[in-house]
């Protein structure tokens, strides 16, 4: 894998894109910025690497649109040191990110054949989250609480099991709604019994899969 003068223009070209789309966070542009996407697709169809696009990965997956990696990204204002579950490993890029924010990251992948593949990939790429295989509707409660929990599949409704996970004062980003197209929710943890939800843009993800999201 090699990582080209091209290479680096069209990533540089990528983050003037999603500044101009209204992402903000320094950290999470510069972290954009540093991660070869292209290593996370096959040599073919790397000239789609640094298009802003989602697309098709193994498992009937896909690699999210960068702009709306940064966009969870964003709204998870993650900190060094956080504690962040990823439900949804996939081809690792969003995992990439948070590491390079400098989260204690955990993540989990519904897909075996997926999870297979990234757990040989990422530690190649110097990425170290830890990585499980399971149900990630039903979050990953051995390693509870965390700071922030991001959820890169559609759900049909919040699962509670993911609320629970969180830290009081944590923050969870989930897109909601239909197995085609979903609102993106920030949900706040006040207390134990308590959060506050805020809802933005639609978006399209893959559905989530598991027991608290859609049917295999």
């Amino acid at each position: 894998m090699e990582d080209t003068y091209k290479h680096k223009g069209l990533r540089k070209q990528l983050v003037e894109e999603i500044k101009r789309k209204g992402i903000e966070d320094e950290r999470v542009i510069s972290a954009i910025g540093k991660i070869p996407r292209h290593f996370f697709f096959e040599k073919i169809f790397d000239i789609h690497a640094y298009e802003d696009k989602a697309f098709p990965i193994e498992a009937g997956q896909t690699i999210s649109q960068p702009y709306t990696v940064a966009f969870q990204t964003e709204l998870l204002e993650v900190k060094p040191g956080d504690k962040t579950l990823e439900i949804g490993t996939g081809s690792g890029y969003q995992a990439a990110v948070l590491v390079e924010l400098g989260a204690d990251v955990y993540t989990i992948e519904y897909q075996k054949k997926l999870y297979q593949k990234v757990i040989r990939f990422l530690p190649n790429l110097g990425y170290q989250p830890h990585m499980y295989h399971g149900d990630g509707s039903k979050g990953l409660p051995r390693f509870a609480p965390y700071d922030g929990i991001i959820v890169t599949a559609g759900a049909p409704a919040v699962p509670e099991a993911l609320i629970d996970q969180l830290k009081v004062g944590g923050r969870l980003v989930i897109p909601v709604g239909d197995d085609k197209r979903q609102s993106m929710l920030l949900i706040k943890k006040i207390s134990d019994h308590e959060v506050e939800k805020e809802s933005y843009n639609h978006f399209s993800f893959v559905p989530l899969r598991g027991e608290q999201g859609w049917s295999p």
